[in-house]
This record gives C-alpha cells, structure tokens and sequence, in this order.
C-alpha cells in the first residue's frame, strides 16, 4: 500500500520501500536526458541530480535500516548516474576513451556517498526524536499538552 508516497507492507518491511524508491530514481534519471549532455557543465548535472534525483531516492530514508545488499543496490544506482554525469575520458598514454573508475568518479563527485547521506539523515531524524521527547510524538498525534 502507498501512502503519502510511502510503501508499506504486511512485514512492515523497507525492502519494498528502497525498491520503489530506486525505481523512481531511475525513472527520474531516463526523463532527464539533459544528464549526459556534452551542452551542459558538470556542475549544472551535479545540482540536477541532488536536487531532482536524489530527492525522489532519499525520500524519507530516515526510517531504513539497510542490509549489506540494499546499500550495495544504492551504490549501484550512484555510481550509474555518476558514469553519465562525468563522460569518458581520453586516455593520455593510449589515446582512447574510457568510462572513469569508481574510485575517480568518487574524487570528482567530492560528496558524501549516497549511503553515507541516509546514514547522516538516519542520526538526524534520532537525534530530532530524542530530543522532542514524549511532548513531540503526543503534538504529532494531535493531542493537547
């Protein structure tokens, strides 16, 4: 079931929730095709995809708990829509194209890792609830203090 662009299941499970999110987030990348234009500068498609991609991918991540394969899966996604942001390169000493290695792509990029980023938000999102205390959760549900 979708619920203010949420997935929940039977399992209470975010397996489901992370797919859904990866889906968009490719969906979201193949309808700007602006992402691997030679017209625009590397930093036009840097904002593009932090403000417009990761915004759909990372939408409420402060609740996942990511298992090994689901962080890989996140990875995979980011380094995707790296390789399109950063075009090959040529070769110095063989003169021929090649696609940048991750690490290269990593130094370009010079961001926190899309995993690192829902880490981030996941102590955040702790920290927020710590703090507000049982006032909070009980303003959260419309109840009168």
């Amino acid at each position: 079931m979708k619920y203010l662009g949420a997935t929940f299941t039977d399992q209470n499970s975010v397996q489901e929730e992370i797919e859904s999110k990866l889906k968009s987030g490719n969906a979201c990348c193949h309808s700007l095709q602006n992402l691997s234009s030679s017209w625009l500068s590397e930093n036009i498609k840097i904002k593009m995809y932090r403000t417009i991609i990761l915004s759909v991918v990372l939408f409420g991540c402060e609740t996942w708990s990511l298992t090994l394969k689901e962080e890989h899966r996140q990875r995979v996604l980011e380094n995707r829509l790296l390789m399109r942001i950063f075009v090959p390169k040529r070769d110095e000493v063989t003169k021929e194209w090649r696609n940048l290695h991750i690490e290269e792509l990593n130094d370009l990029y010079s961001s926190p890792s899309i995993v690192r980023v829902i880490k981030l938000r996941r102590m955040k999102w702790a920290e927020h609830v710590a703090h507000g205390g049982e006032e909070m959760c009980i303003q959260g549900f419309g109840e009168e203090t």
